[in-house]
């Protein structure tokens, strides 16, 4: 089934390209702002706005994990919307250099709170599989096309507006995407039975994800796509400007090459993805990524200096970044409790972008300072470290059904009667029922989500095993204690 045969994906999927579209055009007029307040010094700031974009991302994305299922996902979305809407128009009264990080650290605030929720609620409109993989693929498009299609709308908008009437647009299309959101059908987020304040509900993400096997490896293959991402995005320029002696236009066609790649590698996923399995096709995309970078250098290092050459790395550099991080969402849906995805991606979000800045530092760094082609070796080889971490953490067999034991304990959270760790009786009946259904029956809400103390007896089961406030450690052994 295509994901476009759902309304609401229609809907969340037309404010994703719109929102997409509109930041493209601000990245290319916060360029041409900084250049007008700094000067020379124009790349320094700019460096400076993308690191803080990322520290943004690692601060406050666990935090709107964390409290997002206390907020209705629609309000949550639309509020953020609009709120990136109001600071994107600020923009262009901006006349100092301290109001461009202080405006930008505010938008990607928003952005960081934004994301995460976006990407929890697609596998809730998408439940089949399959589907939803799809549905990964098109958002990845969406994202290269954006790449490839923004510069280009922005070269066209300035012929007959100044830079700054970019931010407005940016604006517009917030505001579209905040339409488009109120009008999609989004299912109400699933409850979740953990309790706790503040800090334990923004922890909780995090501590779960670095608990989960598989999301260690998923990370680890994240900070390997980062090492050749950020050698792409930082060092086009430099190879096709001062090594090759290219033009402007060289520099647009290498990273149009890259993002080809990518995108054909978006819409060979979900046709490769069952035969292959997320773990090999993953790690076999960066190992071939990686290789194009350490390729690269080598070539480098010996004197050659054929553009078209180096064009096909990017290609294949592209589209095995792809195929290294697209599937990653299946992971992270199919490792979180139904009630505590928003944590889950927010937690994956924030991890992720923790690679992309070690690793815009340490290109950066090598390149300018030391040489290209030591930049290039530096990315590849970090990324193979990356692929051997993901395969030391991430087990070859990662079975979903774990069997594991629990020990008896009492605690006190909200739950119903519906899986096989809540069979209990209440105050006033007469007898324990012997299953879940029956315990339902014994209930006088039939079932329904309620909290008091109760106690969990002592079980050995077998059942789908993610980490939450049942399992608070991951199994080695079959039958282990958690």
């Amino acid at each position: 089934m295509s994901p476009f045969s759902v309304s609401a994906f229609r809907h969340l999927f037309g404010a994703q390209i719109t929102s997409l579209v509109g930041t493209g055009l601000t990245t290319v007029a916060l360029s041409l702002l900084a250049f007008d307040l700094a000067g020379e010094d124009a790349g320094l700031v700019l460096g400076s706005v993308l690191a803080l974009k990322m520290v943004a991302y690692l601060l406050i994305a666990p935090v709107a994990g964390g409290i997002a299922h206390r907020v209705p996902r629609r309000a949550w979305l639309v509020g953020l919307d609009v709120l990136r809407a109001a600071i994107v128009l600020c923009l262009p009264f901006v006349d100092q250099i301290w109001q461009i990080f202080v405006l930008v650290f505010v938008i990607n605030a928003a952005s960081a709170g934004f994301t995460p929720v976006f990407q929890a609620i697609i596998p809730d409109i998408l439940d089949d599989e399959k589907t939803y993989t799809k549905g990964l693929s098109y958002a990845r498009f969406a994202y290269d096309l954006e790449n490839l299609a923004s510069p280009a709308l922005a070269a066209g908008l300035l012929f007959v507006w100044q830079f700054d009437s970019l931010f407005i647009v940016n604006c517009l299309t917030f505001v579209v995407s905040a339409i488009l959101i109120v009008s999609a059908n989004i299912p109400a987020a699933a409850q979740t039975d953990r309790v706790g304040g503040f800090y334990e509900n923004t922890l909780f993400g995090l501590v779960a994800y670095l608990k989960t096997p598989r999301l260690r490896g998923l990370l680890a293959v994240y900070f390997a796509v980062s090492c050749v991402g950020a050698m792409i995005i930082v060092n086009t320029v430099v190879l096709t400007r001062s090594v090759l002696g290219g033009s402007e236009i060289t520099t647009t066609v290498f990273l149009a090459c890259a993002g080809a790649g990518s995108m054909c590698a978006a819409f060979l996923i979900p046709r490769v993805i069952d035969q292959l399995g997320e773990r090999r096709l993953m790690l076999s995309g960066i190992v071939f990524a990686a290789g194009a970078m350490l390729i690269g250098g080598i070539n480098m290092m010996l004197g050659f200096d054929s553009a078209v050459f180096y064009a096909v790395l990017w290609a294949i550099a592209g589209a095995g970044t792809t195929f290294a991080q697209t599937p990653g969402g299946r992971l992270v849906q199919r490792s979180a409790a139904v009630g505590d995805k928003s944590a889950f991606f927010a937690a994956n979000f924030a991890l992720s972008h923790g690679g992309w800045l070690v690793a815009y530092a340490m290109v950066g760094w090598l390149g300018g300072l030391v040489d290209l082609s030591v930049a290039f070796l530096a990315s590849g080889s970090m990324a193979l470290l990356g692929v051997g971490l993901a395969m030391s953490v991430w087990p070859r067999k990662d079975p979903l059904e774990i069997h594991h034991s629990h020990p008896g304990f009492w605690h006190d959270h909200p739950h119903d009667h519906h899986d096989p760790h809540h069979t209990h009786a209440h105050p006033g009946t007469q007898t324990h029922a012997a299953n879940a259904n029956d315990h339902a029956d014994a209930h006088s809400d039939d079932g329904e989500r309620h909290r008091h103390e109760h106690f969990h007896p002592p079980v050995t089961h077998k059942h789908r095993f993610v980490i939450d406030s049942h399992h608070s450690r991951w199994p080695v052994e079959s039958g282990e204690q958690v």
